[in-house]
């Protein structure tokens, strides 16, 4: 079966190298009486002009007749020349390197975000001022200096990096030495005393300067320290003495009640007074 982009070339050969026959009138079919005509059919056969060879070939004719002539016979069909969704290039397996390794060497600067070292697999942790990606690569979360150290006391095998601040620190740090933080910051011992005398220092400098009109308020942080300041403690409420319990419900609901005594004989006293206007 030839392509449809073949068919109208074929059509155009076969028109040329065939001559056409002359058409044929079909004679007109004697008449027959009612009783010899079919019951389903009323009307009289009339005559008819019909165009055999002028008509469109079928295309069973166009297939024999291209096998039967000779002028036909070098025609070939082209198929596809190359394979349909074939690996490309031919399945090689010498890919391009993934560019692994170390990317900062140690002692070398390195600010937050900056790529220390790339790996399948965790060969390497994430030790002080360091994380790790999910594709296992760490990077730094801290401006400092790059360190490879181990740390038996942590774990025996594993090996870590780490990022210090001063580049003569060395890791890991001792057990009790005191931690660096990320901002640079190195922690220092508080004096509650001293603290204590600063706040009592910025409270009386802050003196209210109020235009004409207007009162000063104290603040509620302030309100709230008056009883530390006076020296005046509370008791600590306990949740399991239920007899305290009752024993400030009870005294909520006398409080209730007489509110409302109080306002009854306020709304009387009013009506009294409509009254007697």
């Amino acid at each position: 079966m030839f392509q449809p982009r073949l068919r109208a070339p074929l059509r155009a050969l076969d028109s040329l190298l065939t001559t056409p026959s002359t058409p044929i009138l079909c004679t007109q079919q004697p008449t027959r009486s009612l009783s010899q005509l079919p019951r389903r059919r009323t009307t009289t056969p009339t005559t008819t002009l019909s165009l055999s060879s002028t008509s469109r070939p079928s295309l069973l004719q166009q297939q024999s007749q291209s096998q039967s002539h000779p002028s036909l016979s070098h025609l070939q069909l082209r198929h596809a020349s190359h394979a349909a969704q074939g690996r490309a290039n031919n399945g090689t397996k010498n890919g391009a390197g993934k560019r692994l390794g170390a990317k900062k060497s140690g002692d070398q600067y390195v600010i937050p975000g900056n790529i220390i070292f790339r790996q399948r697999g965790s060969k390497w942790f994430p030790g002080e001022n360091c994380g790790m990606g999910r594709d296992h690569t760490i990077y730094s979360l801290a401006s400092g200096y790059v360190k490879y150290y181990t740390d038996p006391a942590k774990h025996p095998d594993r090996k870590y990096i780490g990022v210090v601040f001063d580049k003569a620190d060395k890791l890991p740090l001792p057990a009790n030495a005191v931690t660096k933080r990320k901002f640079g910051m190195v922690a220092v011992q508080r004096d509650i005393e001293q603290e204590k005398a600063n706040q009592a220092a910025r409270e009386a400098e802050a003196v209210p300067t109020l235009r004409p009109g207007y009162m000063y308020r104290v603040a509620n942080w302030q309100i709230g320290r008056a009883a530390e300041r006076a020296g005046v403690k509370a008791k600590v409420w306990n949740k399991k003495d239920r007899f305290a319990a009752w024993r400030r419900r009870t005294e909520k609901r006398k409080l209730v009640a007489q509110l409302k005594d109080a306002k009854s004989r306020k709304k009387a006293k009013k009506n009294k007074a409509k009254a007697k206007a």
